[in-house]
């Protein structure tokens, strides 16, 4: 009797070590799958403390207290977000139904031609883009969305034609074979297997789109660069410092959304 107790509990003593040895293999393999995941925020946050920290030890005058009012920091950062979040659903809205245009057979001697004049487009600096379409219609948030919107719109439309010639033609083939159109070939079928390689497109042009809106506000659209601009004008370090550091975090912070976003749909995906 004593004999089969003592193998049941080395049995369950066997199975409790090999339960948390695969729990801690599990969480090893996540963490060096997903570190940058932690860290990334970490960062963001000492960073933001640590500035915090270093402006309430500083005494500022009244200008510096009044740009660095808590509402008019919000209410730049809430232009900035909508300039961004706008003209990247515009690159989504025009990159992949164009995107997919380029990838049919009957369209592929436009794809060079095409690709060329976006990367032409991306490779031009976005604050002289910016500046010449404002002398050219008019300053303000609509002229810096169409900016934007050009500046971003190759990395989503690369990637939606490079996405769907990667499908497996054997896989285009199978669903022909079991009756499916053409137009439900895409939709089911390449589509679905293209959307990591455009989502990952997505997150490079919204990254762009987050940084280079600073620059929206010299053409009078507003955004966080007008933290910038008021730091220049006045000549106030800290207000710089603090421009900088917002700027900073919200791409960051955003580019990390954006990979979590990108993850998630390539565990779909998968």
């Amino acid at each position: 009797m004593s004999t089969a107790t003592s193998e049941t509990v080395d049995a369950q003593a066997d199975a409790a070590v090999e339960a948390e040895e695969k729990k801690q293999g599990t969480v090893a393999r996540l963490w060096s799958q997903h570190y940058d995941l932690v860290i990334l925020p970490a960062i963001i946050v000492v960073g933001l403390a640590l500035l915090f920290l270093y402006i309430s030890t500083q005494q500022l005058d009244s200008i510096e207290q009044r740009v660095l009012e808590p509402a008019n920091v919000l209410g730049l950062l809430r232009q900035h977000l909508v300039l961004a979040a706008v003209s990247t659903i515009l690159v989504l809205v025009i990159a992949v139904p164009v995107g997919i245009m380029l990838s049919r057979r009957w369209a592929r001697r436009l794809q060079g031609p095409v690709l060329a004049v976006g990367g032409f487009a991306q490779a031009l600096p976005p604050f002289g883009v910016l500046l010449l379409m404002a002398f050219a219609f008019s300053f303000g948030p609509t002229t810096a969305v169409v900016g934007l919107t050009l500046a971003a719109l190759l990395p989503v439309l690369r990637n939606t034609v490079i996405g769907l010639q990667q499908v497996d033609q054997s896989l285009i083939e199978a669903a022909r074979g079991m009756g499916m159109s053409a137009r439900q070939t895409l939709f089911r079928v390449e589509v679905p297997l293209a959307v990591p390689v455009i989502v990952a497109g997505l997150r490079v042009a919204l990254v762009l789109n987050v940084g280079t809106a600073t620059l929206a506000s010299y053409i009078g659209a507003g955004g966080l660069g007008e933290l910038v601009q008021q730091a220049l004008r006045l000549n106030r370090i800290n207000v710089l410092l603090v421009a900088g550091g917002i700027i900073a975090a919200v791409a960051l912070l955003i580019d990390w959304l954006a990979g979590v976003a990108e993850r998630v749909v390539v565990s779909r995906s998968g």
